[in-house]
Order: structure tokens, then C-alpha cells, then sequence
């Protein structure tokens, strides 16, 4: 669990740090000249999954909840 709390704050960290560096784009560049020529797309024999679809009724008790209304002016 520590690890984990770790890895989320090392990149919380490099998100900020990231964030923080501008960039100014000096050359534009060139995309590459691309020839494409004809292809074909591979043959897949698929067996696709059987799925049933229904309905249930099920009874679900809730608990009763008392709610207190508390002062709600901003001060």
C-alpha cells in the first residue's frame, strides 16, 4: 500500500515539475514523404462469445435514515 502512495506522489511530482517548463518550437519540421501501396487486411476466424440477456426481480432493504437539517449560513 506504501508503494503505491509512493508511485502516485512521484507523479503527482513530475505532472507539477512537467508543467512547469515552457517549450518554443524553433523549426517546424517535415512529416516524411509516405508511399502507400495496396494491402489486404488478415483473415480472422472469430467465435464469438454466446450471451444470454434476462431480467431478475430481487428485494433489496434499504435502511431508514433520519436527517437533521443543520444551519446553513455562510458567514
Amino acid at each position: 500500500m506504501k508503494s503505491s502512495k509512493r508511485w502516485i506522489v512521484a507523479a503527482a511530482a513530475m505532472m507539477m515539475a512537467a508543467g512547469a517548463c515552457t517549450a518554443k518550437v524553433e523549426d517546424e519540421g517535415k512529416l516524411p514523404d509516405v508511399d502507400v501501396r495496396g494491402g489486404e487486411a488478415p483473415k480472422v476466424d472469430v467465435d464469438p462469445a454466446r450471451v444470454e440477456v434476462g431480467t431478475d426481480t430481487n428485494t433489496v432493504v434499504t435502511p431508514t435514515v433520519n436527517v437533521t437539517p443543520t444551519d446553513t449560513t455562510h458567514r
